[in-house]
């Protein structure tokens, strides 16, 4: 059974800037429970790295790793680079993507590899390749587990295509995006075969474990992108509704990909479990990160307009926050910003209340309990890179 994203987000109901040290203090107070670890072993002879279990981070008498992320701060510098860590397993994989991804059709091919071809750092294939090393106590992953990264980027790519055609979003990462290029149903289709070749990939690794979770990522984000588009004007006011939809959209599928992972590594449940809230709790971090950067950044740094959010009628994190100091943003936020000088108005007056600080405390909250759920598995070079993802995500400028 899996933990329900709803049961999750009611730790984040209440909206207000008083609120939210309620908030906060329910999330600590929430902190995921995990069963401690009965002894820590050495990192694995297959690690990357020679040194002994002592040269990687250790956990404190709480069994977390003994390490606090900060927003904005710079990671440890005995911390290894995650993406450096797994390039040997992720060169090869826009290759194999574009070969698994090849169909008779020229213009649906083309649209189905426009994502790949501009695609960033592949953070998700680097969570799934990561998670299951780290639960391997540091031996790399499978020829399975690598085909389940290939898999999660494709869900990825699949999800962004449609999101281009519901937003009506011109660009993506500078460029144009897929339905500008071919069309509507071009990019939808193209969206629905990566989709499906995701599923028939997903079904040859003959796990149903594996098969249940990724068709659960699936549902997660429909219903997720259900929820953004047609809440009601109340519900853009709350704050659960927020974080609700932020796991459907984003964390469930780092989520549930860091837990298939272990899954096929044939690895203990406490370990899936750790890295099914490991995954949970990056991801809403990432994503209220990103909420922040659509108001500090710019078009070039975020490859789309900045304030696109608010431009799409949606109020995130840093808008609920300032709406408790500003009431009259609430107005606003139920009609989605719809009126002239809406959007402009609440950019405004975001900037003049506490709603980016109180924005950085949620991210870190979260980033913090992605790495203390770490503490149940051993200690070794990619739970360190694991752990500086956490950093990573709060230091986001694109």
């Amino acid at each position: 059974a899996h933990a329900s994203s709803g049961t999750f987000a009611d730790a984040f109901a209440p909206t207000g800037r008083t609120q939210m040290r309620h908030a906060l203090r329910l999330c600590n107070a929430a902190a995921l429970r995990l069963p401690a670890a009965a002894h820590l072993l050495p990192a694995a002879s297959g690690a990357t790295r020679s040194h002994s279990a002592a040269a990687y981070v250790q956990n404190n008498d709480r069994n977390f790793p003994d390490i606090t992320v900060e927003f904005r701060a710079a990671a440890p510098g005995s911390l290894p680079d995650p993406f450096a860590l797994v390039q040997p397993q992720l060169r090869p994989l826009d290759s194999s993507i574009r070969e698994l991804v090849g169909t008779d059709h020229p213009v649906l091919a083309a649209a189905a590899h426009h994502f790949f071809e501009r695609a960033g750092k592949r953070f998700r294939p680097t969570l799934v390749l990561l998670s299951s090393a780290a639960a391997a106590g540091g031996d790399p992953a499978d020829a399975r587990q690598q085909r389940l990264a290939e898999i999660t980027e494709m869900i990825h790519a699949a999800s962004l295509l449609h999101d281009d055609v519901i937003d009506v979003a011109d660009t993506r990462r500078g460029a144009k995006t897929a339905h500008r290029i071919y069309g509507n149903k071009v990019a939808v289709l193209a969206g629905d075969f990566l989709l499906a070749r995701a599923s028939l990939l997903l079904a040859r690794l003959k796990d149903v474990q594996v098969v249940e979770l990724l068709a659960t990522v699936i549902e997660e984000m429909v219903q997720g992108e259900m929820m953004q588009v047609r809440a009601l004007p109340q519900q853009l006011l709350e704050f659960e509704h927020y974080v609700d939809k932020t796991y459907r959209k984003t964390a469930a599928l780092m989520s549930l990909s860091c837990e298939a992972a272990v899954l096929l590594g044939g690895k203990p449940p406490d370990h899936a479990e750790a890295l099914r809230a490991y995954g949970r709790h990056l991801g809403i971090a990432y994503q209220v990160v990103d909420d922040m950067l659509d108001f500090t950044g710019s078009a070039e740094s975020l490859g789309k307009p900045a304030l696109s959010d608010m431009q799409q009628g949606l109020a995130t994190a840093p808008t609920l926050f300032a709406a408790d100091q500003f009431p009259q943003i609430r107005e606003m936020i139920t009609r989605r910003f719809a009126e002239e000088g809406d959007v402009a108005t609440v950019s405004e007056l975001v900037a003049q209340s506490d709603g980016m600080r109180l924005s950085a405390e949620l991210a870190t909250s979260h980033a913090q309990k992605a790495a203390d759920a770490l503490g149940v598995l051993p200690p070794s070079e990619a739970r360190d890179a694991l752990l500086h993802l956490c950093f990573m995500v709060l230091n986001r400028s694109a």
